[in-house]
């Protein structure tokens, strides 16, 4: 087939030795190359991370299928929907407490004297036991902080904290205009200096220039995030990040799959780059909420049972956009898979099973 009718797959594996079972990595390949041969998801974009950096690389699709195809690269980046909370929110809050600019269970008050709810901690809105909403659609009425903030405020009221876990973008929101407030900068230049540039993540950020459009993968067509029709590209899929300029803690960061594999080395290794040290890393996959279906560290989702067997420790993450993140101290390593499975339009039950095979794959191949 030419290229205009089916993209092809790259697909290297740079650490043998990592893999115990070469015949669970042949499946992974073949898997992967009947996604894109079935387009969907549209791209694909997957790196394995090992104790010597990345151990499998594979990418191929294509980023944007409406209008003209427009390859997948490896320089592909990607909306990482809620995969920001971890990258950034997670990450730059963890650092702020090493750094004594802020404690994990500080009022959220003492940052947004406005907030109505005295007893809710910012360790509250890391794990989701704020009693927050998960979601509103803000961005139907309100664009933004100055509007928006006052809403979630509204929200607030009947928050009860110490509740069970309850998915909340809002808290995330919340935690961004808190380190705003913390570290004296707006969220995305905090990242930029904090995270991004010790880590050496170049090509991760808030709100990509317009002219680099054909470098993102484009996301969802006619969706329900803007009030009007058209294709979302080059710009965060989420519509109350996007009423909030497209900078937010809950959602709005872009990176391509080699950035991510660096992010993920840096778990794996703490100290790396001087941004998260070993106990911040514990942290995160140390439980901090009540068995359930839904376990939390800080920040970050324990216990990916439909994954496969991982073992205990391991923290992961997703994106409504297609995105995931997991890593597994216990053995090692590290998975950035990297989809825009809601282009053109979303299927999110097949998205779910997509990231499951991947994972068991994965997990075989490791032995």
């Amino acid at each position: 087939m030419s290229e205009q009718l089916q993209a092809e797959l790259f697909f290297d594996v740079r650490v043998h030795d990592h893999f115990a079972r070469s015949s669970a990595i042949d499946r992974l390949r073949r898997y992967l190359e009947s996604l894109i041969a079935d387009r969907f998801p549209p791209s694909v974009s997957l790196a394995v991370v090992g104790p010597d950096g990345v151990s499998l690389a594979a990418y191929g699709g294509y980023a944007c299928l409406v209008g003209d195809l427009v390859p997948t690269t490896s320089e592909t980046r990607y909306d990482l929907a809620s995969l920001t909370k971890v990258v950034c929110t997670v990450t730059l809050t963890l650092l702020a407490s090493q750094r004594e600019a802020l404690h994990l269970d500080d009022p959220v008050v003492r940052w947004l004297p406005a907030y109505p709810r005295e007893r809710t901690t910012l360790r509250h809105l890391l794990t989701h036991t704020a009693g927050l909403v998960d979601h509103r659609p803000f961005y139907a009425n309100r664009r933004g902080r100055e509007q928006i903030e006052p809403a979630v405020y509204e929200e607030a009221k009947v928050a009860v904290p110490g509740s069970p876990v309850l998915y909340s973008d809002l808290g995330y929101m919340l935690l961004g205009w808190a380190l705003e407030a913390c570290l004296g900068q707006d969220l995305d230049n905090a990242f930029a200096s904090l995270v991004a540039a010790p880590l050496a993540l170049a090509a991760t950020r808030f709100c990509p220039p317009a002219g680099e459009q054909r470098m993102t993968a484009a996301t969802e067509l006619n969706g329900d995030q803007r009030g009007r029709p058209g294709l979302v590209w080059g710009e965060v899929h989420d519509g109350n990040a996007f009423a909030l300029g497209g900078v937010a803690g809950h959602a709005g960061l872009f990176a391509p799959l080699d950035d991510l594999a660096r992010f993920v080395e840096a778990l794996l290794d703490p100290g790396r780059g001087d941004v998260l040290s070993a106990g911040s890393v514990s942290l995160m996959s140390t439980q901090q909420t009540p068995d359930g279906v839904d376990v939390r560290g800080l920040g970050w989702r324990l216990q990916p049972l439909e994954w496969g067997g991982w073992p205990q420790g391991t923290i992961w993450h997703t994106g409504f956009t297609g995105t995931s993140l997991l890593v597994a101290p216990g053995r090692r390593t590290g998975v950035v898979l990297l989809t825009n499975s809601v282009h053109p339009s979303r299927r999110l039950q097949e998205q779910a099973a997509v990231r499951t095979e991947v994972h068991r794959l994965i997990l075989e191949a490791l032995g």
